[in-house]
């Protein structure tokens, strides 16, 4: 029976939410699996991976083949690298606490890689969000000063009409005198 480790697809349509299984080769891609290993949510940036490294690296021993997207995720988060020196300890190459060195360091440098990406996206969004809110501030203060001239603008309107009214009315009763005067 030949094992891979693979994706099992799980979540609604458009929310795609991945098992990280052992399977076998011919079951079906959402089928029967012998052991879960991890999980994998794309939905989120960056992606959020839950895997159970001891145990990816025992299928990995026992010869269950990644497909590539489970090689990509087990690369990512040091199964293979662990797989790799697990081999060196087996071949007298390097001992096991030489190998568990060199991991934790990779471990510990591929955390603060991913720390230092969160903390990148997280002051990237609150950059935006502050220029955001500064634009929509300008953009009130320009509203403001245009309805200040606005009403400037119908304070003189009503005041060179209440002129005008004015004057008319003073001028209304020559009219009228000198109506008179022509009709008489």
């Amino acid at each position: 029976m030949s094992v891979k480790i693979r994706l099992q697809r799980h979540g609604k349509k458009g929310k795609p939410f991945y098992w990280i299984v052992a399977a076998d080769a011919r079951s079906k891609r959402d089928g029967k699996f012998l052991d879960k290993i991890g999980t994998y949510n794309p939905n989120t940036n960056p992606a959020t991976i839950d895997l159970n490294v001891d145990s990816a690296v025992q299928w990995l021993h026992n010869g269950a083949q990644p497909t590539d997207t489970a090689r990509a995720i087990l690369s990512y988060k040091g199964a293979l690298l662990k797989h790799h020196l697990d081999g060196g300890v087996r071949k007298g190459a390097l001992t096991q606490e030489q190998a568990d060195a060199k991991f934790a360091k990779w471990e510990s440098e591929k955390t603060g890689k991913v720390d230092s990406k969160k903390d990148g996206l997280s002051k990237a969004q609150a950059d935006a969000k502050a220029k955001a809110f500064k634009a929509e501030q300008e953009a009130n203060a320009k509203r403001v000063s245009a309805q200040a001239e606005a009403l400037k603008a119908e304070e003189v309107v009503e005041e060179a009409t209440e002129e005008v009214v004015e004057t008319a009315t003073e001028e209304a009763p020559a009219v009228e005198e000198n109506n008179e005067e022509t009709e008489a």
